[in-house]
């Protein structure tokens, strides 16, 4: 790293190159509340579990042995839903594994609070 990037302005002015190119980051207004735990009935909501469970790891609320565990789950899941398509009567099999996963983060969840203390 050179030392002249070190010189350089952490942040441009207002109404810069960025912003007028669209660039940057939305905020979404949340107030602070955590989104309820919804069923896994969808591949959207299956993807939300993906997405969830790399923010922890991120964030060091899950080690990574169980954000490996559910990747893996979780593109399973994925997979049974592109082939419950192709043939309904894979329909059980994919409600079984997706209540499956369901525990798994149920018992994540659980463990991260426990860890957090409350």
């Amino acid at each position: 790293m050179s030392t002249r990037q070190h010189k350089q302005p952490l942040s441009q002015e207002p109404g810069a190159s960025s912003r007028s190119s669209g660039a940057g980051l939305r905020v979404i207004r949340g107030e602070g509340q955590r989104r309820p735990d919804e069923p896994l009935t969808s591949r959207d909501a299956v993807a939300r579990v993906l997405m969830a469970a790399g923010a922890d790891l991120l964030l060091r609320r899950i080690s990574p042995d169980r954000a490996a565990e559910i990747e893996r789950q979780v593109d399973r899941a994925l997979d049974l839903f592109d082939r419950v398509d192709a043939n309904p009567l894979l329909l059980p099999v994919l409600r079984r594994h997706l209540d499956a996963l369901e525990a798994l983060m149920r018992e994540t969840r659980e463990r991260r609070s426990a860890r957090r203390g409350g």
